[in-house]
C-alpha cells in the first residue's frame, strides 16, 4: 500500500516537529513491518531517493534511502562523524514539491542505525548517498531543506 506523503504548507507545523527515537521492540508488530514495507514502496512509486517516516505521517526515526538500487531502511539513524569538505548540490523534496534549491552538506560521513531486523549497523558513505542521508535525518529534525538553502 503507498503512504499518503504529507507536504507543505499543509502539513507543515507536523512535519517541523522532532521525532521521538523508535523502539525496537514494536519491530514484531505487524503494523510497523507494514509501514517499513510501505514506506519503501512509496519511496520508490514517487520516483524518490529518500524518504522519512515523518513524511508519512509518523514521528519516529526512521529513514529508507536507495543505496544506488538496493532500498535501505535506517533505524534510529545518527551521524557519528562528518568530513570537514563540503559540497553543494541541488536538492528537492517529495514534501516541499516543485522547488529546489542548492544546499551545503558533509561530502562524506559515518553513520549508526539499525535495519529492519533490528541489528545495529555503521556505515561510511561520501557524495549522492551522504547527502541522501543527511536530508532525510534533517527531516527527523523538523528541518525542512528550504531551510539550508545556499543564498
Amino acid at each position: 500500500m503507498f503512504l499518503h506523503i504529507l507536504t507543505i504548507p499543509k502539513n507543515e507545523e507536523f512535519l517541523r516537529q522532532k521525532s521521538k527515537n523508535f523502539d525496537l521492540s514494536l519491530l514484531a508488530d505487524q503494523f510497523w513491518q507494514n509501514f517499513l514495507k510501505d514506506l519503501k514502496e512509496t519511496m520508490a512509486s514517487a520516483n524518490g531517493i529518500g524518504l522519512a517516516a515523518p513524511q508519512a505521517g509518523q514521528a519516529v526515526r526512521i529513514i529508507t534511502v536507495d543505496f544506488e538500487g538496493e532500498t535501505k531502511i535506517m533505524i534510529n539513524p545518527k551521524i557519528t562523524k562528518k568530513s570537514w569538505r563540503h559540497e553543494i548540490a541541488e536538492e528537492g523534496c517529495l514534501s516541499v514539491p516543485k522547488i529546489y534549491g542548492k544546499v551545503r552538506r558533509h561530502k562524506k560521513i559515518k553513520a549508526e542505525f539499525f535495519d529492519e531486523a533490528g541489528k545495529p549497523r555503521r556505515l561510511a558513505v561520501r557524495h549522492i548517498i551522504a547527502r541522501i542521508i543527511q536530508h532525510e535525518i534533517d527531516h527527523l529534525d523538523g528541518i525542512l531543506f528550504i531551510d539550508k538553502i545556499v543564498k
